[in-house]
């Protein structure tokens, strides 16, 4: 038992000293070689790396400017201002670098205008770009404000990731190292506070002495645009109204808004400066200054006349009355403002006393001529007339009732065959009378009753046909109505393009006509 044991442990004696003789075997080139290679391309771009970064360090804030491309005018300006040689020197400095298009963005003239000051201005602009020490875009995001080599701070403010100076300027690139400082480049150039006070101020001043340089009346008279309109403020004795101190928004009408007023209105007006035409100017007139911003809120506005004249407002139009459109809108005066208008505005009372006026007139017209007079008048029904006369139912229709007259003009009735006209009127108590009165119907029926018929009855006895097609309304299949709603005193007049011949007794009325053509050749053949 012992010996079997002797004999177990030289058998693993053997096996670890053959396994120790294999690991000592083992060739370990391809491992140190894999490590080897590892480092060396660690190695290499670490080299890479930092080469770069030596080559930027190397170039001053300056220089990386002149190279880059993207900074001409920034780099004239900063040669322009004598600041070359210190962003170039030693020192650490962090600029926020505007881009040539960023000052693009300035107003036209304004870079020559800094360019003619160098040493003043330009100079005070450049310095409030330039920070004192190098300032990494990991703190710039932790400032609100930064101070400037100008004296004044720039605000900070980070947003949705972006930083923006001065609520105006976005970095659009950060952390270009040089060898004296950081660049961080912005798509707009900045101002110091004090200059963009100065500037606004300067506006506002400007603004104050515009306003206060021209009244209402002087801008509408320089302007070219509302001749008429002056004309006829003079006429009132209201340009010393519009001249003197106050507070007015007025309308103002142009010259086309007085012209599209009809024929002799703006003449008759003027006759009576005190009166309507007085009224008509203070209706454009608001005795306080009203923005078009604060218009468009407004359902309605009470002016000087006296009445409200209304206000809408449709998309970004403003309409007054549902009759003038704002033009165009805010053009301040040293008394107020002015909104141009397209059309002239009436006070409610005055379009309501114009629509009865229109409205009487339209009666007394209508009571003034009868059927027959209007067609007497018109000059385009003369053979209808001596028709009428011959058959002796002027009267008729110069009388009382009402009656629609379907008229065939002049030449509706040379369209007959040649001869027929003259025939009808050696019988005018028989053809002729029927014919008339087949064209007549009882009633004052306006076109919009005669569309919805089928036929009507007329005075003759015989109904004539109505339909509505693509053509129009038509009468018997044939006749076209050309004109409708002729008002009278006694009636309507619808105007025919044709003569109406009662259906059943076309046959007769020809045959008769033919008969009565024929009747002088007979006798004359009966003489030979």
């Amino acid at each position: 038992m012992k010996r079997f044991t002797w004999l177990i442990g030289i058998l693993v004696l053997s096996l670890l000293m053959v396994a120790c003789a294999g690991i000592a075997e083992l060739p370990t080139s391809s491992v140190s070689e894999q490590a080897a290679s590892s480092n060396d391309a660690s190695e290499e771009e670490t080299a890479e790396t930092e080469a770069a970064e030596e080559a930027m360090e190397e170039k001053s804030i300056v220089d990386i400017a002149v190279d880059d491309g993207r900074f001409s005018t920034l780099v004239a300006a900063v040669q322009a201002a004598g600041l070359a040689e210190t962003l170039s020197g030693d020192g650490e400095f962090t600029v926020f670098a505007p881009t040539d298009e960023a000052f693009d963005k300035l107003p036209e003239g304004t870079m020559e205008s800094l360019l003619d000051d160098p040493e003043g201005t330009l100079k005070d602009v450049l310095l409030y770009h330039v920070a004192e020490g190098a300032v990494p875009s990991e703190t710039v995001v932790t400032l609100e404000s930064a101070t400037t080599i100008q004296g004044e701070p720039v605000a900070i403010a980070v947003a949705d990731g972006n930083v923006m100076l001065n609520e105006s300027a976005n970095v659009i690139i950060t952390d270009i190292a040089a060898s004296n400082g950081i660049i961080h480049v912005i798509d707009a150039v900045i101002l110091p506070p004090s200059m963009s006070e100065a500037a606004e101020a300067a506006d506002a001043m400007a603004e104050d002495e515009m306003m206060h340089a021209n009244s209402i009346a002087e801008i509408a008279a320089e302007d070219g645009r509302f001749t008429t309109l002056v004309a006829a403020l003079d006429a009132a004795g209201l340009v010393e109204t519009l001249s003197s101190d106050g507070e007015y928004t007025v309308f103002a009408p142009t010259d086309d808004a007085f012209a599209t007023l009809p024929e002799g209105t703006v003449e008759s007006l003027l006759e009576d400066p005190e009166g309507a035409l007085k009224d008509i100017l203070l209706y454009h007139v608001v005795g306080s200054v009203v923005t078009a911003a604060d218009v468009a809120t407004y359902d309605s506005a009470v002016t000087l006349q006296g009445e409200p004249v209304a206000i809408a407002s449709e998309g970004d139009q403003i309409v007054l009355n549902d009759s003038a459109t704002v033009v165009i809108t805010d053009i301040k005066a040293s008394n107020g403002i002015i909104h141009v208008i397209d059309a002239v505005i009436l006070p409610p009372s005055m379009s309501e006393a114009a629509e009865a006026d229109d409205a009487m007139a339209s009666d007394e017209m209508m009571d003034a001529k009868s059927i027959a007079e209007i067609a007497v008048e018109d000059g385009r029904f003369t053979t209808l007339v001596a028709a009428l006369d011959a058959a002796g139912l002027v009267e008729t229709l110069a009388g009382e009732g009402e009656f629609t007259v379907f008229a065939p003009v002049d030449d509706a009735f040379a369209a007959l065959p040649e001869g027929t006209v003259e025939a009808l009127l050696e019988d005018p108590q028989g053809d002729l009378t029927n014919i008339l009165l087949y064209h007549v119907v009882e009633g004052a029926v306006p076109a919009e009753t005669v569309v919805t018929l089928n036929s009507a009855a007329t005075l003759q006895g015989s109904d004539v046909t109505i339909s509505v097609g693509d053509d129009g309304v038509m009468l018997n299949d044939s006749v076209k109505v050309i004109i409708t709603d002729v008002i009278a005193s006694n009636g309507i007049i619808h105007v025919i393009d044709s003569v109406l011949l009662p259906s059943a007794e076309q046959a007769n009325a020809a045959q008769t006509l033919l008969q009565k053509q024929a009747r002088p050749s007979h006798a004359a053949c009966g003489s030979n």
